[in-house]
């Protein structure tokens, strides 16, 4: 009987310790980023642009954060350092959180774009979908813009604002550009595996989900992984069987929806799953951004002319662009 009882007692031990250790490691696993610090140094390129914008920029960065009454707690903003010393001012990049992704989660990103000269801006929603928190986080960086007290007054040109999104992320950037009073604002977009508008309806994801690309009239590049999660192996809309987070014929169907008077763009990266495109069109994103809020020609070249990088760049395919 003591035997029997001595084993019951190892035998709950060892449980109790297998069950502590499984909680620390997902306490663990809870911090870690969804983005590695030196991300754009092993991401691989296909093109000397694509290169040289997935390269950190020149910029020293600073970061700033405010926290809010807002479910999502905090503003999160990072910035070229050199803004606190007064005299120019700097475009501003809102970004949209993919599901549990807070901006906490991919400060990497954040850092790397404002190395470039951007401010960019982020909160803590783990639910970005309707486009409200970036919505907010655009009207927090305009307040602040007009704040004697803030370090960024003054700072903010208002004139060149943009907005990116990853996975529901790509549906607020979608819905934070086209539903709201500062909609306006926005004169660039870019998003990553961007929902599918399936998930909407016969998804069953509900309304929030939904967006609609025919009202976005500014330059809009959207991307998605050809493999994966993202492809899924749907060929349409009444596929209901692995319809795939961004398939390749939601992609078209957007494509095709926007607005013929504004630049747009869509490509696929080849052997890309899903959440590796979080940070692996860095590059090109950066780009985008570069040229229509900078004026980068360079940049720029990476999407037009007839030399067009990314459409002989072996890393992506499906690559559509019209300029307008």
């Amino acid at each position: 009987m003591k035997r029997m009882m001595k084993v019951l007692f190892i035998m709950i031990l060892a449980a109790a310790m297998i069950f502590a250790a499984l909680v620390l490691f997902l306490l663990w696993a809870g911090k870690q980023p969804a983005v590695k610090e030196t991300y754009y140094k092993t991401t691989e390129t296909g093109g000397a642009i694509e290169a040289a914008y997935t390269a950190r920029g020149s910029y020293e960065v600073s970061y700033y954060e405010q926290e809010t009454d807002a479910a999502y707690r905090k503003f999160r903003v990072w910035y070229p350092a050199e803004l606190e010393e007064g005299g120019k001012t700097y475009p501003l990049v809102v970004m949209a959180n993919g599901t549990g992704v807070p901006a906490s989660k991919y400060e990497a990103i954040f850092t790397h774009l404002a190395s470039w000269g951007f401010i960019v801006i982020g909160n803590e929603d783990e639910n970005s979908r309707t486009g409200a928190s970036s919505s907010d986080s655009l009207a927090f960086m305009l307040g602040q813009n007009e704040n004697r007290q803030s370090i960024f007054y003054g700072k903010v040109d208002t004139e060149n604002i943009g907005i990116a999104g990853h996975s529901q992320g790509g549906v607020g950037a979608i819905n934070a550009a086209t539903r709201f009073e500062n909609s306006g604002c926005y004169k660039a977009i870019w998003t990553a595996s961007a929902t599918s508008s399936f998930f909407s309806q016969d998804g069953g994801l509900g309304e929030e989900w939904r967006y609609d690309v025919a009202r976005i009239k500014i330059p809009y590049f959207m991307v998605a992984g050809a493999s994966g999660l993202d492809a899924g192996s749907a060929a349409s809309f009444e596929e209901t069987e692995n319809q795939g987070i961004c398939p390749l014929w939601s992609m078209r169907e957007n494509f095709d929806k926007l607005s013929d008077t504004a630049d747009k763009g869509m490509a696929r990266r080849k052997d890309t799953d899903h959440a590796p495109m979080l940070y692996s069109a860095d590059g090109y994103m950066t780009a985008w951004f570069m040229y229509y809020l900078q004026g980068d020609e360079n940049a720029g070249s990476a999407f037009y002319g007839d030399d067009a990088e990314i459409r002989t760049n072996q890393l992506w395919q499906d690559v559509q662009i019209e300029e307008h």
